[in-house]
């Protein structure tokens, strides 16, 4: 297994795959691990190695991923296999924005990793697939130092991106269903729970 995670690291890098930085990926296990997560719902797979770091975190938890790259797909599939998780980790082709899930499928955790310029409507969508102690986790607040600075960047899609990151973290902090905190760790991550009041 951690042969395999050393071979997935090498791999994301040498083909510039994004993947969730150590940090991150330490931080989230651990907040699996402390809050009995056991069931996660993670938008945006790649190659599978977050989710299979996730899975790995405690023995009773299972993972459901989404790609909607089919290579990514494919790498991912091959991965979760060759770690033999593949009864814990459900990968699924499809865009995150069009897959229909069951309405009673709940999620202890969801991960939001996709689209960055999607956030806001990913949060909004699967918010309803949430346990009610459930935790939505966002990676890639800070975007690379970008975050906050999108007044002085001069590519146009570059700084569309960045605004729709910067609005997204107003949208948290402005949200009266979620409590979120924001940790300066990895690439920055938002961590929002649902307020005691959630009916």
């Amino acid at each position: 297994m951690k042969q395999k995670i050393l071979e997935m690291e090498s791999y994301a890098q040498e083909k510039n795959v994004p993947i969730i930085e150590k940090k991150s990926i330490a931080f989230i296990m651990k907040y699996i691990k402390d809050n009995n997560i056991k069931s996660v719902l993670e938008l945006g797979s790649a190659i599978g190695y977050s989710a299979i770091l996730m899975a790995s975190s405690r023995e009773d938890v299972t993972v459901t991923t989404i790609e909607r790259d089919e290579e990514r797909y494919m790498e991912c599939l091959k991965n979760v296999k060759a770690c033999g998780l593949d009864k814990k980790i459900n990968v699924v082709f499809q865009d995150a924005m069009e897959v229909n899930l069951s309405e009673d499928l709940k999620y202890d955790l969801i991960f939001i990793d996709a689209a960055k310029g999607q956030y806001k409507r990913f949060f909004e969508k699967y918010k309803y697939f949430l346990k009610e102690n459930g935790t939505i986790i966002t990676d890639n607040i800070k975007f690379h130092g970008y975050v906050g600075k999108s007044q002085k960047i001069e590519s146009k899609n570059l700084k569309s991106l960045v605004e729709k990151i910067e609005d997204y973290i107003e949208f948290l902090k402005d949200n009266e269903e979620f409590d979120t905190l924001f940790y300066d760790i990895g690439d920055g991550l938002s961590v929002s729970k649902w307020k005691n009041e959630k009916k």
